[in-house]
């Protein structure tokens, strides 16, 4: 008769904190992206960045416990090349306070948090515990963008407050645009790649909520970025699978759209403007163009290190035409009419290039098609049956997880098209390389296998001792 005690709800409760508590300083970054930020232009550094310098810490205590290994020779590699062109950029930076904040910056978001994310996430549970926090998040801060909007209380767009920008404020218009994309982009990919049917409803249901709040940013990057994102996951996840569901999509957007109206007209034309780069572009357009001739300009006279990390703002008149405008109008969401200086050229790739010239334009290129390829194989390692199995039962392990990672690979890098590093919600770049990071750099099939033969070698270990 056996005199074990019945597990109880706290005791399943205890037992997954303990569980996932290494993970837990992640989950903390992304959940501290959820408070208020006060209205700001200088878009420095908020708690979560701070929570992430303890991520850090978090990772090296933990690898001192366990006397875990660190990074690989391939990961170290991988994550460490930025380093070449960073540190240059900050050694030919002509202001040094100004290159020691762009060095500690690049170092957090592309090196020290996504080496410490990939370090702390263990296996497959770990980085879908991540993905449902991302949709977590996405859905708060989707839900105060929609509350905006209907309220008019949100940034100024067009003359009204209707601009849904979350807890971010109107200075980080792109942010909300941000956490809501990536909540999409891991919705999709657990839907597709999820074995239980509950999940995947509960998962397709949120990448269908999700859609209204990221329609509301007004964000064209996000938006273009998404549907690019998106559509290579549904066509990684399989061709016909991506052909039904498209062919939904625009049955039920030529109902929405075309039949009912749904849609307003600010939304429209915000989705009309994106073919309009050529004919007629909007002043936001004409500013983006300018910001990248400048960017152009600045490379071209400094090609292999460029003019130094944090330089852009000090180069870009001398480089810019008469047709950029004084800056961004800032208001709504709490924060008093004002302009925002044009400090970037809102493309990670022109900017790295002007800041850091070829050097580093390669070395952080070259990491990030190093994590897109090895995310790919990933994606058809998972698919593989395991050794010694001859039945389809084991195909598809860790589908999720790997369209997870290649979503929000395409994402970001599509994204830098539009957009670069600033503002609160950077910080969570630096989680999403880690993400991509762990799958595309460590074995998931050889640590969980590891895992699995473990507890047998220990009872082995301790017959032999008797």
């Amino acid at each position: 008769m056996s005199n074990a005690l019945p597990v109880t709800p706290l005791d399943q409760l205890t037992a997954a904190l303990r569980r996932a508590l290494p993970v837990l300083p992640v989950i903390a970054v992304i959940a501290l992206l959820g408070l208020p930020i006060a209205p700001s232009g200088e878009g420095g550094a908020n708690i979560a960045d701070a929570v992430s310098g303890l991520v850090v810490l978090c990772c090296a205590v933990h690898l001192l416990r366990t006397r875990r290994r660190p990074l690989s020779a391939t990961a170290s590699v991988v994550l460490g090349l930025p380093v070449v062109g960073i540190s240059v950029a900050a050694a030919g930076a002509a202001d040094v306070g100004a290159g020691i904040t762009g060095l500690t910056r690049y170092l957090q978001v592309f090196v020290l948090v996504p080496a410490a994310v990939l370090l702390l996430v263990r296996d497959r549970r770990d980085l879908r515990l991540l993905a449902w926090s991302f949709v977590a998040l996405a859905l708060w801060q989707g839900a105060v963008g929609v509350h905006q909007y209907v309220t008019g209380t949100g940034a100024s767009y067009q003359g009204e407050d209707v601009r849904a920008v979350g807890t971010f404020g109107p200075t980080d218009v792109m942010g909300m645009a941000t956490v809501v994309a990536f909540g999409v982009v891991c919705a999709v990919a657990l839907a597709l790649g999820a074995a239980e049917p509950r999940r995947r409803t509960i998962a397709v249901l949120c990448a269908l909520v999700l859609l209204g709040p990221l329609a509301l940013s007004f964000s064209r990057g996000a938006w273009i970025a998404t549907a690019v994102a998106c559509g290579a996951q549904l066509v990684l996840a399989g061709v016909r699978r991506a052909v039904k569901v498209v062919a939904v999509l625009v049955a039920a957007g030529t109902i929405l759209v075309g039949g009912l109206g749904v849609g307003s007209s600010m939304l429209q034309e915000r989705l009309t403007s994106i073919t309009q780069v050529a004919d007629a572009p909007d002043q936001s357009v004409t500013d983006r163009y300018t910001m990248w001739a400048a960017a152009t300009g600045m490379w071209r006279e400094h090609p292999l290190t460029g003019v130094g990390l944090k330089g852009f703002p000090d180069y870009r008149d001398s480089h810019a035409s008469l047709a950029l405008s004084s800056g961004s109008d800032i208001a709504g969401a709490g924060a008093a009419y004002h302009k925002q200086a044009l400090l970037s050229p809102h493309n990670m790739y022109l900017l790295v290039l002007s800041e850091q010239g070829l050097v580093g334009l390669l070395a952080l290129a070259g990491s990030w098609l190093a994590l897109l390829v090895g995310a790919l194989r990933g994606l058809v390692r998972s698919r593989r049956p395991a050794r010694g199995a001859g039945n389809s039962a084991n195909t598809g392990r860790g589908t999720d997880c790997a369209l997870v990672a290649c979503g929000l690979l395409v994402w970001q890098l599509v994204d830098f098209v539009y957009a670069d590093i600033g503002g609160p919600s950077t910080v969570l770049t630096g989680v999403v390389f880690g993400v991509v990071g762990w799958w595309a750099l460590m074995d998931p099939s050889a640590t969980s296998a590891a895992r699995a033969t473990a507890p047998a070698a220990a009872v082995r270990k301790e017959a032999a001792a008797r």
